[in-house]
């Protein structure tokens, strides 16, 4: 009896399936409306359809992959969990005074910060201090967690994170903490920052294990409700759930780090690219999916998706390892207006798939990019595999009344005006991931995906000046694609400062080891066989007394003078072509 794999990837509009053989790799696809309110609903749909409609037995699936959205809408929304956190004596302001920065295109005088995720008043203080080389400066106090667990459990908060200074170097009072309080609060969900970011940077550090504890009871009890329904289906399977690095993980971990799984869709749609990128021979690829509620650009350099460790998700700085991916909200459900002042917009409100543009005819009022296609006869009027039928005439009438009339368009005009503004709308995304980043696009190949995408590439491409464009088959579920393409892993990362001219090599060896081991145990418990196993190592580097750092791939396994000395080679030119300029000055390896 054959198995299966089955991938489901749920975006803002519809939810992706792909069924496919593990003996003979024939696949199947299906797509279903998304249920933002309860996004498990649609999930088992589109699961349930797939298998009865190509005659799978459940127990036939052996794996089930999942690209979801639960803790990046969390965040956005400020739907979280109340969470109490634990910092040490002394920094409980770290939260409230952040960083200088504000966001770009805003009035520094006039923006106000957002509020934070946690309120001061569920922010406890724990004497205790560890120093920046892992020395114990103040003993942890035992009696002062146990009293900040009491009370956070009897205020009702069962998300705590913890957050002590330099749990980088030396996580001794973090694990401990974490000991105390469960003894106190068995209930309790913890985040510790020595295992969500053991890196330095107390702020970046703080606010991404807050954030982890933020979402953490919504996604697990999402995947918790997923496993349990994939049981009642007599599916007999493993549930992975892909992170924002591009790797896939278990459950397990997705539940103890929903964090790291906050571009989860995004980050599959771009693992899709690159094997798409292998098998047509395009190394450079910008990664293109426009969907229904948003799109998401993304770039792969030389068969390497770019990451980025500084990133933000909604308001907040993250410091993860993940794909440098921008995500705006333009999309084919995108709402098209016209202003007061007579001024055209696209997005950032969507129709979503509830009710959809007017030409679904599910009750949508307000004209959309979706519409604006249909009018210029670039859609069919049987889509998504005859799901859905679309009404060309009830799209005409409506960006007629609210687009064309009030500017004094023709109906052509009107919906040609939509979609140039939808289409410079994400070639300033890509710019933002090509051009601002050193790499100039019309040296890449426009990979188009998502339910919009390829109706849109050609146009986009000739305003960047790109000459290639790759539309894959099926190109709606290139995201539920690469979920199946994708492999398990994990990133490890620890901060270990090493200073010009006197690296340590023999620490930074011992360090890479231990990382290695730590890797290497997941793999094991994920079920991959050794001989699978496939280590990465990369380094942080800046120069003496910068304020941010490159990353950049070790050549080589051990740390020696040699490899060293071709990772600063290697920095100085990734520093070249980032910033457009390289220094003869002291590098420094931070993490």
């Amino acid at each position: 009896m054959d198995t299966y794999s089955v991938a489901v990837d749920v975006g803002g509009t519809f939810t992706d399936v792909v069924l496919c053989n593990l003996e003979t790799n024939q696949q199947s696809v299906f797509k279903t409306p998304s249920t933002p309110d309860d996004p498990s609903a649609g999930f088992l749909t589109g699961l349930q359809q797939i298998l009865e409609a190509n005659g799978v037995k459940p127990a036939q699936v052996k794996h089930v992959l999942h690209g979801t959205t639960i803790a990046t809408n969390a965040i956005l929304e400020n739907k979280g969990s109340r969470v109490g956190v634990m910092v040490p004596e002394g920094f409980k302001y770290v939260l409230e005074i952040g960083r200088h920065g504000t966001p770009r295109m805003v009035n520094p005088n006039s923006w106000i910060k957002p509020e934070r995720p946690v309120r001061p008043r569920d922010i406890e203080e724990i004497p205790e201090r560890v120093g920046s080389g892992g020395e114990i400066l103040v003993p942890l106090d035992e009696a002062a967690v146990r009293k900040a667990a009491r009370r956070f459990r009897d205020d009702g908060i069962s998300s705590i994170a913890v957050s002590f200074l330099h749990s980088y170097a030396n996580n001794g009072h973090e694990r401990r903490a974490l000991e105390l309080i469960l003894d106190e609060f068995s209930d309790a969900q913890v985040s510790l920052s020595s295992e969500v970011l053991a890196v330095f940077r107390e702020y970046e550090r703080t606010i991404t294990t807050v954030l982890n504890a933020y979402v953490m009871p919504r996604v697990s009890t999402y995947i918790g409700n997923l496993e349990q329904a994939l049981k009642r289906l007599k599916v007999d399977s493993t549930l992975s759930i892909m992170k924002s690095n591009g790797g896939i993980v278990g459950s397990g971990v997705a539940v103890h780090q929903p964090v790291h799984t906050a571009l989860s869709g995004p980050a599959a749609g771009v693992m899709a690219t690159l094997r798409i990128g292998e098998s047509t021979g395009v190394e450079n690829c910008i990664s293109f999916d426009m969907g229904g509620t948003s799109t998401d650009v993304a770039l792969i350099r030389e068969r390497r998706p770019v990451t980025n460790l500084s990133g933000s998700l909604g308001d907040w700085p993250i410091q993860l390892p993940m794909l440098d991916i921008v995500t705006i909200g333009c999309g084919g459900g995108s709402i098209a207006a016209v202003s007061g002042y007579g001024v055209l917009s696209v997005g950032p409100a969507s129709a979503g798939s509830v009710p959809g543009p007017v030409c679904y005819g599910k009750g949508g009022m307000a004209p959309t990019v979706t519409d604006a296609n249909i009018v210029l006869g670039r859609i069919n009027t049987e889509i998504a595999g005859g799901i859905l039928s679309l009404d060309a005439q009830a799209a005409a009438e409506v960006i007629q009344r609210d687009i064309a009339s009030p500017l004094g368009l023709d109906l052509e005009a009107a919906a040609s005006g939509i979609l140039k503004i939808a289409n410079n709308t994400m070639v300033g995304a890509i710019r933002n991931i090509s051009v601002e980043r050193g790499h100039d696009p019309k040296e890449f190949a426009l990979v188009a995906y998502g339910g919009a995408g390829p109706m849109h590439a050609i146009d986009v491409a000739k305003l960047l000046g790109v000459n290639q464009v790759v539309v894959p088959p099926n190109p709606g579920i290139a995201s539920a694609f690469g979920l199946l393409v994708a492999d398990f892993k994990n990133d490890y990362a620890r901060t270990f400062l090493q200073e010009a001219p006197d690296y340590d090599l023999d620490g930074i060896e011992r360090v890479y080891s231990e990382l290695e081991a730590e890797g290497r145990a997941w793999l094991d418990e994920e079920g991959v066989p050794q001989e699978a196993h496939i280590v990465s190592r990369s380094a942080d580097l800046r120069y003496a007394h910068q304020g941010s750092e490159v990353t950049v791939l070790l050549d080589g396994v051990a740390a020696t003078s040699e490899t060293l000395d071709s990772l600063i080679q290697e920095f100085q030119a990734q520093h070249q072509l980032l910033y457009g300029f390289a220094l003869d000055q002291p590098v420094e390896i931070v993490t």
